[in-house]
């Protein structure tokens, strides 16, 4: 999923998380069979773009040092080069906004572009940044860039893939406000995931923050795809990440 990982003080009163998490199990419960993604690492953007037709949503909930605490996302892939992701933050009330684009995209070498983090409501541009990967059946191995603000900050991240069901992951963000993260990503059917990880500060402190994520796609176009093995990178989540 791509993943809006900025520290945004909370200004307004919680949101009534019951709420939230009612509003997503209605979701889950009340939709069609479709394939699963792969929602990219835990913090970093990854270079293998969402599949086309597929349209992933995501409840991210997370320590408020990593970013807005409470976030619905969504996230679709329009064609096999380009997808587009929302992020609804409740503390503080916001929306961001994330795109990329493919290309590089036929395995095992990738290449992407794109920008994440855009949010106009509380005046924040956008971060662009470019990746690339190179993806075999179980290992998934990314290195790019990302302009921050005013300075650039390196990328590195790495997955394997076990079977169709687990995968491990570790990533890093360069910058004292950004982390160095290790989780897992487990696919409970072809349709829902969750991703918990342990985020470790690049600060002087290394303080240790909890995140989690979870996600169902929905398959909407392009069901050619749908018998593909779940081993293969579906393309991505990112996730915001």
């Amino acid at each position: 999923m791509l993943n809006a990982i900025q520290e945004r003080a909370a200004t307004k009163k919680p949101t009534d998380f019951t709420t939230i998490i009612v509003v997503m199990m209605v979701l889950l419960l009340t939709s069609s069979s479709s394939f699963a993604t792969t929602k990219g690492l835990s913090q970093i953007v990854t270079p293998d773009l969402q599949g086309e037709g597929d349209l992933s949503l995501s409840l991210q909930i997370q320590d408020k040092r990593i970013a807005n605490p409470y976030e619905l996302q969504a996230e679709m892939g329009l064609t096999k080069w380009a997808e587009v992701a929302v992020f609804r933050g409740f503390q503080p009330d916001e929306w961001i906004f994330g795109t990329e684009i493919g290309l590089l995209t036929k395995e095992p070498y990738l290449l992407s572009v794109g920008f994440v983090n855009w949010s106009p409501h509380l005046n924040v541009d956008p971060q662009p940044y470019i990746e690339a990967g190179y993806y075999t059946e179980h290992h998934k191995i990314i290195v790019g860039g990302i302009h921050a603000g005013y300075k650039n900050e390196a990328i590195l991240g790495y997955a394997y893939d076990f079977n169709e069901t687990w995968r491990v992951q570790v990533d890093f963000q360069s910058g004292s406000e950004n982390s160095s993260t290790i989780g897992f990503t487990c696919n409970v059917t072809r349709d829902f995931q969750f991703n918990p990880a342990l985020y470790v500060n690049n600060g002087p402190k290394h303080d240790l923050f909890g995140y989690i994520v979870f996600t169902y796609t929905f398959h909407l176009w392009g069901r050619a795809k749908e018998n593909a093995p779940l081993a293969t990178p579906i393309q991505r989540v990112a996730g915001a990440k």
